[in-house]
């Protein structure tokens, strides 16, 4: 348990940047171009410690490439595309703190989908999570129905997605081995992303490749897709999807500190109240769902 509260909170630190690295790149970069980008690199970054550390995997052709594919699209290319699509809309900030009500989506996603079974409590931080929600859509007064909301409801649906993606990973790759597992999904990842910006448009080279977004590219996608999903599977494997959901906890609280800092977002009380609604919903939610831990740590342990 101490390994993996450790690559929780490391993981919050690597994810609570990736807001701040999209929010640059959507400066010259249309949100198909972000996610290609992200994917491309993180896959990179994976290849090259294979060959670095002579890592030997199984051939690609004895994968469930399916099943990949469909965890792939789940997990990386829907939602980065609605975040991407979502932080033309809202602040950095206001996304990280919407992408916090990914554990909740993941027990309702559970409970619809894959018969896992909730506990009163769990429907009630449910119940206020999504107060939470409602709470931040109408904040500026003036707002609901417009970008502010369109926003919002963007992350939402980019947080349902983290939901299913996360049960998928679970169900369908436990016996996965953990780098396998987040080099294939980034590659196929890659390869649909690419065909998204085939549709949307290829950038310019020079845009594409400039300073700034290739140092942004390597937070984003190097470290924060490629290094971090490492640790994202053995979160999800070794503990939960549940487990691994309650990253929101940490990532919303770096996102808001480089979303302040470096790219001089305003951080209003009402943002701050928003996102304590939601964190007591998750909490609430999540009560005495530690017992599970063990056992699963046991089985991804065999």
């Amino acid at each position: 348990m101490g390994r993996l509260y450790a690559s929780l909170i490391g993981l919050g630190v690597i994810w609570g940047t990736s807001f701040m690295f999209i929010k640059i790149l959507l400066q010259t970069l249309g949100p198909a171009e972000v996610v290609f980008g992200r994917t491309f690199f993180g896959a990179a970054m994976l290849v090259a410690i294979a060959v670095a550390t002579r890592r030997s995997m199984r051939p690609f052709m004895k994968l469930p490439h399916a099943k990949l594919l469909a965890i792939a699209l789940a997990n990386n290319v829907l939602p980065w595309l609605l975040i991407s699509a979502g932080e033309t809309k809202i602040t950095s900030s206001l996304a990280s703190i919407i992408n916090a009500t990914t554990p909740i989506w993941t027990l309702l996603i559970g409970f619809l989908f894959f018969s896992t079974k909730l506990r009163r409590n769990q429907w009630i931080g449910a119940l206020i999570g999504f107060c939470g929600i409602f709470f931040l859509s109408d904040f500026g007064g003036d707002s609901f129905g417009a970008g502010n909301f369109a926003g919002i409801l963007l992350m939402s649906g980019a947080a349902l997605c983290y939901g299913i993606g996360s049960h998928m990973t679970k169900k369908y790759a436990d016996e996965i081995p953990i780098f396998e597992l987040s080099l294939y999904t980034l590659a196929f990842s890659s390869g649909a992303s690419f065909i998204a910006m085939l549709v949307t448009g290829l950038p310019e080279a020079s845009v594409f490749f400039s300073l700034p977004n290739v140092g942004a590219f390597v937070g984003l996608g190097a470290v924060g897709s490629g290094l971090a999903y490492l640790i994202y599977y053995y979160l999800v494997q070794k503990g939960s999807p549940e487990f691994a959901a309650l990253v929101t906890y940490l990532a919303p609280v770096f996102a808001i500190f480089w979303g302040a800092f470096l790219l001089g977002e305003d951080i209003h009380l009402s943002m701050l109240l928003g996102l304590g609604i939601i964190f007591s919903g998750v909490y609430i939610s999540s009560i005495k769902s530690r017992e599970k831990f063990p056992i699963a740590s046991n089985h991804g342990a065999k």
